[in-house]
């Protein structure tokens, strides 16, 4: 089923693993050297899919429409580790001011971007309402995968640029989920009617309030609890990565059984667990941190998984501190690996899909979105606590990517079919891949011009 599903040759189980195991290790192998060009990885697979599909030596190709179901799960896959991940990275607390960014990037300017995509679509496409309506709630989330080279990368940054890109990603997934929903539904009932109130009191009022704070008081609970287990029986072996995947997989169910929704759980389950490392090393700071630098509130100690050495001896588990720091170390590397992993297999198969679902108004529609929609809607920047250089890079890195795929399967499953499912994957995959281009050659450029400003005015300051 999957070989005719997917349109395999007969290629052998050792010539894919060949296929695979040396694109791994081109790729670890060349890491340095790609790390200096002006293209992101993204963009290296999406070459990658391009050359073994159809328009290359056509290896294989791919149908979108008859893989949904799978297209949805793996990217379901993806998406959730690489929001648990991403709420680990953010150490500051939910009520400091660099969340304010966030906050507006994952609200009212993914809510402009929605309705700007909608009505261009419309407008100038001549789609129906509501299959506009899905288009922009599908392409509007900036993806948690991608945005990963622009991202905070380790627990102790605090740039409001990357802060807010990370806080970004990790709650429009959750927050676009609504409006994919209402489009669905908008299709169903053949327009707006009265159903409308009871879609915004269950999808939006109960929904994402309680998927946070679920999410996040069971991710906090969970953290201290194995932190406490882990001191005092001083394990050394217990498994990190069990626990974060049935951390994940618990917050995802219980959000999705109470009709909350479980991507924002996830999310803030993953937050959750980084506040209880920081309550934990407040309470009892790690025996080499700077006692200078603690706190109260243990943000002015570093990062536990800092000070861990790759192995640690059980005695050294009776710091909390130390077994906070190996849980979180551990956890990290796990998502990182499993994140990296399915990264490679989902942009490899957009560049594979572009030879069937390739279309040329996705053009258009990717400079109206990159250039335009975003850029304007991204101007309510202007009132949170962050420069102009920074909102010009946040209004400019709204990458597309699993996240987006994951709405087009959730959408060919529940009701999008027929001539629109195929404009929509087409315009869909297509503006995926002209995001990984674009904002793939312009990544390291100006994240460089970025730093190397920020270096110098603190030189100033300093000076």
């Amino acid at each position: 089923m999957a070989r005719r599903l997917l349109n395999l040759p007969a290629v052998t189980f050792l010539g894919w693993m060949a296929f695979a195991s040396g694109l791994l290790m081109l790729m670890a192998l060349v890491s340095s050297y790609v790390r200096d060009l002006p293209i992101t990885t993204a963009a290296l697979y999406l070459v990658v899919g391009i050359v073994i599909g159809p328009l290359g030596v056509g290896v294989v190709s791919l149908d979108l429409y008859a893989n949904a179901a799978l297209l949805e799960r793996i990217a379901e896959v993806a998406v959730v580790i690489a929001l648990f991940i991403g709420g680990l990275k953010l150490r500051l607390r939910p009520s400091d001011p660099a969340w304010r960014a966030a906050i507006v990037l994952a609200g009212p300017v993914m809510i402009l971007t929605i309705a700007g995509i909608a009505a261009f679509a419309h407008l100038v496409f001549g789609l129906p309402v509501s299959a506009a309506l899905l288009l922009g709630a599908v392409l509007a989330p900036t993806d948690p995968v991608l945005a990963s080279a622009i991202a905070v990368t380790d627990a102790k940054d605090r740039d409001l640029m990357r802060y807010g890109i990370s806080g970004e990603a990790g709650l429009n997934d959750g927050t676009a989920f609504p409006f994919v929903v209402l489009a669905l539904a908008w299709a169903a009932h053949g327009g707006a009617d009265t159903w409308i109130a009871t879609w915004a009191a269950h999808r939006l009022v109960w929904a994402i309030p309680v998927a946070l704070v679920l999410g996040y008081f069971l991710g906090k609970l969970i953290g201290k609890l194995a932190i406490r287990l882990r001191t005092n029986h001083r394990d050394a072996t217990a498994p990190s990565d069990f626990l974060a995947l049935a951390l994940i997989g618990v917050a995802y169910v219980l959000a999705e059984a109470i009709g909350a929704w479980g991507f924002l759980s996830v999310f803030a389950a993953g937050v959750g667990l980084r506040a209880a490392e920081v309550a934990v090393v407040a309470e009892t700071p790690h025996p080499e941190a700077s006692q200078t630098t603690a706190s109260d509130d243990g943000l002015e100690h570093p990062p536990a998984e800092e000070l861990v050495a790759a192995r640690v001896e059980p005695e050294a588990l009776e710091q909390p501190a130390v077994a906070a720091g190996v849980l979180v170390s551990e956890t990290l590397s796990f998502g990182d690996t499993v994140e990296r992993l399915v990264e490679v297999g989902m942009i490899v198969a957009v560049g594979v899909a572009l030879a069937t679902h390739w279309d040329v108004r996705a053009i258009p529609l990717a400079a109206a979105l990159f250039f335009v929609i975003r850029p304007l809607a991204s101007t309510l920047l202007v009132f949170t606590p962050t420069t102009g250089p920074q909102r010009r890079l946040m209004a400019w890195f709204g990458i597309r990517g699993i996240g987006s795929l994951y709405y087009l399967g959730y959408s060919l499953r529940h009701g999008l079919d027929g001539a629109l499912a195929n404009e929509i994957i087409g315009l869909t995959i297509s503006v995926i891949a002209l995001s990984i281009v674009a904002h793939g050659i312009t990544a390291t450029p100006l994240l460089s011009r970025y730093q190397r400003a920020r270096a110098r005015r603190e030189d100033q300051r300093s000076g």
